[in-house]
């Protein structure tokens, strides 16, 4: 039985939904946490060489095959390695140098909106009217909140990390769009597997060019703990949870998970490191989901019954 079998009933799903907004929510945290030990594009590109070793590997033994075969399968592996894995995770860990992991996940919840955009700009049969328009504003509303470069200044580092999280989400984001017309039937696994890599290859090339060096790793139980749970739990466990939810509920539905990881986010952030989450952040959050519940209303509608719900 496989992973996809497990989730047979909405108790498991449930449960599944649940294990991947944790896993993903305290990534940020133990990105923070490794960060005092690690240079940050060395930990990426070290977190993905093993991660994308063990979800190869996961392809060879699980799936029908595991090396693309076209010039298509390729391309798609290249586009998710470079924009999903190298400049996201790239651009987030140099963010979370800057600002908590905590407000790191809350930028991270515009990906939803920045991908319904997207979608509409270069997808066919995908539009953006008025209402969607207002909806991608609210988005773009709250991360402004979210960095208040008015009582910060322009150059302060929160500022800078919170531009830096927000660019990598427009890479994500993007990412995620452009990869759907290059969709073929390449196994899920092997396709993350090899964009995991590439994308890691890529972080570690970027890290050689910023003067990152081994030297400066800090060998500690923190440090190897925060590697360990990036890599095997939040990296390999996670996205084949991930993969699996997608067969289960659709995107629309799973997309619901990043307004959790904010929440779990805040709570480990609190719990391990001392953090607090601010107003501003807390408000820019509510912004950024009310933008995601107008893009998607019409998606999210199909599942809940809003005229019951409203009276």
């Amino acid at each position: 039985m496989n992973l996809r079998d497990l989730l047979s009933t909405p108790e498991a799903i449930v449960a599944a939904f649940l294990l991947l907004a944790t896993l993903w929510g305290t990534s940020f945290v133990a990105i923070e946490a490794g960060l005092h030990y690690f240079p940050p594009l060395l930990f990426a590109g070290v977190r993905y060489v093993v991660a994308g070793a063990v979800v190869l590997g996961y392809a060879a033994v699980a799936a029908d095959r595991w090396l693309p075969r076209d010039r298509d399968e390729w391309l798609g592996v290249a586009v998710a390695g470079t924009f999903v894995i190298a400049a996201y995770h790239g651009l987030l860990y140099l963010g979370e140098i800057r600002i908590s992991g905590a407000v790191a996940a809350v930028v991270v919840s515009l990906a939803p909106v920045l991908t319904a955009v997207f979608a509409a700009a270069l997808l066919p049969n995908e539009r953006l009217g008025p209402v969607e328009i207002g909806g991608f504003a609210l988005g773009l509303l709250g991360v402004v909140v979210i960095a208040d470069p008015a009582a910060a200044g322009l150059g302060s580092a929160a500022v800078v990390g919170v531009a830096l999280a927000f660019v990598a989400t427009v890479a994500f984001s993007l990412g995620a769009v452009l990869l759907r017309p290059l969709r073929t039937d390449l196994p899920v696994a092997a396709l993350q597997g090899w964009a995991m890599v590439i994308g890691a290859g890529q972080l570690l090339v970027a890290a050689v060019a910023l003067g990152e060096s081994p030297a400066a790793i800090v060998w500690n139980q923190t440090a190897i703990a925060s590697l360990a749970y990036l890599t095997l739990l939040s990296g390999v466990v996670a996205f084949l949870l991930y993969f699996a939810l997608l067969d289960a509920v659709g995107p629309s539905q799973l997309h619901l998970v990043g307004y959790a990881e904010p929440v779990v986010a805040a709570v480990g952030s609190w719990a391990l490191l001392g953090h607090l989450v601010d107003a501003e952040a807390l408000i820019g959050f509510v912004a950024i989901l009310a933008g995601f519940l107008v893009l998607e209303r019409e998606e999210i509608a199909d599942y809940v019954d809003l005229d019951r719900l409203l009276g």
